[in-house]
């Protein structure tokens, strides 16, 4: 760890630019907010980028360019639905399977890959018992493409990346990537709602202050933000300055997160960073411990003064919000905002339909034809359950072990138990609405490597000579 940890460790454009390239953000952030048609082009312009540099570049560097696309894109996603930057609305998972596979034809698939390809077979029944059973209310190739466009992802992603060798700094390099436009969003959404008291009416999640987008989405994406730089902050800001400055970006993207209302996104990021740091503590020596827990208690302090501010901005809401309480102070019955009612129709739908389910979508259509309105599911666990029966149980089950079974042979990857549980985290809550938590499932299954000291390397070389 303590080499992880080393400040005198440099590792190319995320570091030597790092600054630059945020403040560019901050700045393509307000052109966005300014600039009604700047989102398209903006959204162009990072496509084309990245697809010709994973077309262009050396071969041993395209899993790294594969990966900076995704991360960027991914984090980007709530951004460029929010302002209708976007050829169409799922364009980003699309985005991400179009990179793997460009990634694929150039570097291959593990052989530790099989289980993602029976994954990715055991999603196709759901779409032949659709064919059969959605009704005229629904687009069958919309309505599919909608509930497998998440699934498909991740098991594309993870294709890719399963056994797949990549640098510790080329990780770092991955997960600071994600940062840029998220600095960008933060920015649009200070713009877009300076004054959070003025439009906040009650403790329900608030589009007003999520751009005017779902609050859930924009939370999980902020969420992932805070994660991203609280990586930063500890494994690559070797200066005060830097600790400093990401301290602000942190507290700025954290006060977004928490004033949209939008518990889930908050709530796994928190999660994931306190696996993240007990990772850091248990893998270090002693000397780096004492360094941590001095960087620990600065980050406590701009956390609490964060929520201390969030707290006033909102009048106090906020506090009855995580309370779970209405404007008045009193008690909510359902702490799940409806989302435990959802998951037992799921279940249930899982019941009487045990051994294919209800096919894609097909919970969709059981709730119109019940409630008269299409309510979407927000836990993807229940979901596969319903719409993939027996089958979805195998999934879940690869899902959820085979990264742990490859963990066991590999345990270079720091920020394995963090991915993995922004996934799970994520997909309870949100299931799987975005591109965020297919790509940083894919994440845990990197296989991490680390540079050898260059001065012993030298060393050796004298020796051998």
């Amino acid at each position: 760890m303590a080499k992880i940890l080393d400040k005198n460790k440099k590792y190319r454009f995320t570091n030597d630019a790092y600054v630059a390239l945020v403040v560019a953000h901050i700045v393509l952030g307000i052109f966005v907010n300014q600039i009604a048609a700047f989102s398209k082009l903006y959204f162009i312009i990072v496509t084309v980028f990245f697809v010709y540099k994973v077309s262009t570049v050396a071969k041993h560097r395209i899993k790294n360019w594969v990966l900076f696309g995704c991360a960027y894109i991914v984090a980007a996603e709530a951004l460029f639905r929010m302002t209708d930057g976007g050829i169409f609305y799922e364009f980003s998972k699309y985005f991400v399977i179009l990179l793997m596979l460009l990634g694929i034809a150039a570097d291959g698939v593990s052989s530790r890959s099989y289980p993602y390809f029976l994954y990715l077979i055991l999603l196709i029944p759901s779409i032949i018992v659709a064919s059969q059973t959605l009704g005229a209310n629904f687009n069958f190739r919309t309505s599919i493409a909608f509930a497998l466009s998440g699934p498909v992802t991740l098991g594309v992603a993870a294709l890719y990346c399963v056994d797949k060798r990549l640098t510790f700094d080329g990780l770092m390099q991955v997960v600071t990537v994600m940062i840029f436009p998220i600095v960008a969003m933060t920015t649009h959404l200070f713009l877009y709602n300076p004054s959070v008291r003025d439009v906040l009416v009650g403790t329900a999640s608030s589009f007003a202050t999520s751009g005017g987008f779902g609050p859930n989405q924009v939370s999980t994406i902020l969420g992932l933000g805070m994660f991203a730089l609280v990586v930063r902050f500890f494994m690559k800001s070797p200066t005060i300055f830097l600790k400093v400055f990401n301290l602000i970006l942190l507290s700025a993207v954290s006060f977004r997160a928490l004033v949209t209302l939008s518990r889930g996104g908050v709530v796994t990021a928190v999660l994931v960073i306190l696996i993240f740091l007990m990772v850091v503590v248990m893998q270090s020596s002693y000397k780096w411990k004492a360094r941590i827990r001095n960087s620990i208690l600065f980050l406590s302090l701009a956390v609490a003064t964060t929520w201390l501010v969030s707290s006033y901005e909102t009048g106090g809401i906020l506090e009855k919000r995580y309370k779970n309480q209405d404007a008045l102070g009193r008690d909510k019955e359902d702490i799940s905002t409806g989302r435990a009612e959802l998951f037992a129709d799921e279940f249930q739908g899982f019941k009487d339909n045990p051994a294919l389910g209800v096919g894609a979508s097909g919970m969709k259509q059981s709730r119109l034809e019940e409630m008269g309105r299409i309510v979407a599911s927000h836990n993807e666990i229940s979901r596969l359950l319903a719409e993939h029966g027996s089958l979805g149980i195998v999934i879940l089950l690869i899902l959820i072990f085979n990264p742990l079974i490859y963990r066991s042979s590999n345990r270079r990857n720091v920020l394995f138990y963090s991915f993995l549980a922004f996934w799970f985290a994520t997909i309870n809550h949100s299931a799987m609405r975005i591109a965020a938590p297919g790509f940083i499932y894919a994440l845990a299954l990197l296989n991490i490597t680390y540079e050898k000291n260059p001065s012993r390397r030298k060393q050796l070389k004298r020796e051998a000579g």
